[in-house]
């Protein structure tokens, strides 16, 4: 009898993230398309359609961009919550000494995007988008790798793939901290205490869709807390059991079924609905030499660059962290500019951050140009440094 193959959770990821990468490219430039044709009205129309659901006082009324960016992306987050669970119980995060190298990168490729972009904005009241070129979009980064074959070994996608998610952690935490506004005591109280009732469940019910009554009342109880409603998707990913329970692997199963729905379905969407900003010569100009523009662009192309590179060479002189075996120091520095492909988490802390339409615009414009940059970049270096090499470089890290 045939028994269908547990999925492998780091080459479902990687191959997963890959192939999103695409249609997450597509639907970025059906949004540019959509938003820069004669039909722009209607894409404006369309996501500031107001949508309500519930019934009379128990019911939420957002606009559809607003459901997109609140509720879609809470799936989105929890699969980042399953990523960030697995890779601390039994991924590169596990090991103190194999993390080392990429949380320290990551933390520096944090601090000084943020850092150069408040050079630039600093005085203005563009300092609220501070937070914009610190994130990786690990779906375009990754795809990136995938475009470049055989020539990049896996314990260099592994590397990036670990930089990307310790990211992913200080950009939540950030989400958390600085785009919270006006607790209310009783909905946070309300939110907790379902996550409390979720982690009690833990014990006796394993079926997945058991939780998901509870599940939407953590994510209302979130959205009307005032801290933003995504985050109630990564509690609930980081609530998720690791291990086997009657046979099964409940965090795996959960991130092989739910992975596939983020990177076509969630993440295609959302950048449909963000990413349509017009785009002209005039407003190019107009966005790329304003401080939010140029901060956004110098953050993520140098920023991340320098950032993740001086954090490599701090770790390796101090001794703290140690290379990946069989990847060289080059390599490490290559790879570094991918994490400016900032792009998804990057247009949602545009909207976070501006209410302004043109200096959202501005920002979204930014993100844009700074991720295509970044991109071109890291594949550029890339290819230099492993030249010749194509698939003949052989992975010594598993």
């Amino acid at each position: 009898m045939k028994t269908n193959p547990r999925p492998r959770p780091l080459t479902d990821f990687l191959r997963t993230e890959s192939g999103g990468a695409a249609v997450l490219l597509a639907a970025t430039a059906l949004a540019l398309l959509w938003a820069n044709s004669p039909f722009a009205d209607g894409y404006v129309s369309f996501w500031g359609t107001e949508l309500s659901i519930g019934w009379g006082d128990l019911s939420i009324t957002e606009d559809l961009q607003h459901w997109v960016n609140d509720g879609l992306m809470a799936i989105f987050f929890f699969v980042v919550g399953l990523e960030v669970k697995r890779e601390l119980v039994e991924g590169e995060l596990r090991d103190p000494r194999a993390a080392a190298l990429p949380v320290i990168a990551a933390i520096v490729g944090l601090a000084l995007p943020a850092a150069i972009y408040l050079l630039f904005a600093s005085g203005t009241e563009a300092t609220a988008g501070w937070a914009i070129p610190v994130a990786t979009d690990i779906a375009f980064a990754l795809g990136i790798l995938a475009l470049l074959g055989d020539r990049i070994p896996k314990g260099l996608k592994v590397f990036l793939l670990t930089v990307a998610i310790a990211d992913d952690i200080g950009a939540i935490l950030i989400i958390a901290i600085a785009f919270s506004k006006g607790i209310d005591p009783i909905w946070l109280a309300t939110a907790v205490g379902g996550l409390a009732a979720i982690a009690v469940m833990r014990r006796f019910i394993h079926e997945p869709w058991a939780y998901v009554p509870l599940a939407l009342i953590v994510w209302i109880a979130t959205l009307e807390s005032g801290i933003h409603a995504t985050l109630a998707g990564v509690a609930l990913g980081l609530l998720t059991p690791t291990g086997e329970i009657d046979g099964r692997p409940i965090l795996i199963d959960l991130e092989h079924r739910f992975h596939p729905i983020s990177s076509y379905a969630v993440l295609p969407i959302f950048a449909l609905a963000n990413a349509g900003v017009v785009i002209s010569g005039e407003i190019l100009v107009e966005s790329l030499t304003g401080p939010i523009g140029l901060g956004i662009v110098a953050g993520l192309v140098l920023g991340k660059s320098l950032g993740i590179s001086a954090g490599v060479g701090g770790a390796l002189a101090s001794g703290i962290g140690r290379r990946p075996i069989g990847i060289k120091r080059r390599q490490l520095i290559a790879v570094a500019p991918l994490a400016g492909v900032g792009f998804t988490v990057s247009l949602f802390i545009s909207d976070l951050a501006f209410d302004d339409a043109g200096m959202l615009a501005a920002a979204k414009i930014g993100v844009l140009v700074g991720s295509l940059l970044s991109g071109l970049l890291g594949a550029a270096l890339l290819l230099a440094v492993t030249k010749g090499q194509g698939s003949a470089i052989t992975d010594k890290t598993t």
